[in-house]
């Protein structure tokens, strides 16, 4: 096989459509828009409109409230914290802080803070620090020997 050789699979490639480049190309003269009107114009993007059928966003329920600034927490589940510490990505001696989970890839980013769930179990003797947890995973990591505090006024819930 050569480099002139090679070509694409029959129907991988299309050809651009070249609109208004006279009659014999089929699209020429009004390049396929049609008399006139709204949609013959430039720079018009009619969205969500169904051609006068009650849309789709207008014909669906609206329940509940979306608190604007509301928080979001990263969540981390104890199984988690404990298999990074068998790893050794995180240190179990010292204090376990938002920085220590981001550095070690446990958490992405901290987005509004970090929150623990008492998802999987615990058995190293860990001090948490951070911005929320669960009663659960409170009570599990000093079951376990350690210490988890809430450092913002956000509460154990």
């Amino acid at each position: 096989m050569k480099l002139h050789e090679l070509s694409d699979n029959p129907g991988a490639t299309k050809r651009k459509k070249r609109v208004g480049r006279g009659p014999g190309s089929g699209l020429g003269k009004m390049g396929g828009r049609g008399i006139k009107g709204q949609k013959s114009r430039s720079g018009v993007a009619i969205a969500g409109y169904e051609g006068g059928q009650m849309p789709l966003y207008q014909r669906l329920p609206k329940r509940g409230f979306n608190k604007p600034n509301r928080k979001a927490f990263a969540v981390v589940n104890l199984g988690l914290i404990q298999k990074f510490v068998d790893a050794g990505k995180l240190d179990a001696k010292g204090t376990i802080d938002e920085d220590a989970l981001v550095a070690s890839g446990l958490v992405r980013r901290k987005l509004d803070g970090i929150r623990v769930l008492a998802k999987g179990d615990i058995t190293a003797k860990v001090t948490l620090a951070v911005t929320g947890a669960s009663k659960s995973a409170i009570d599990a990591v000093e079951k376990a020997g350690g210490s988890l505090t809430v450092t913002t006024a956000q509460a154990a819930e």
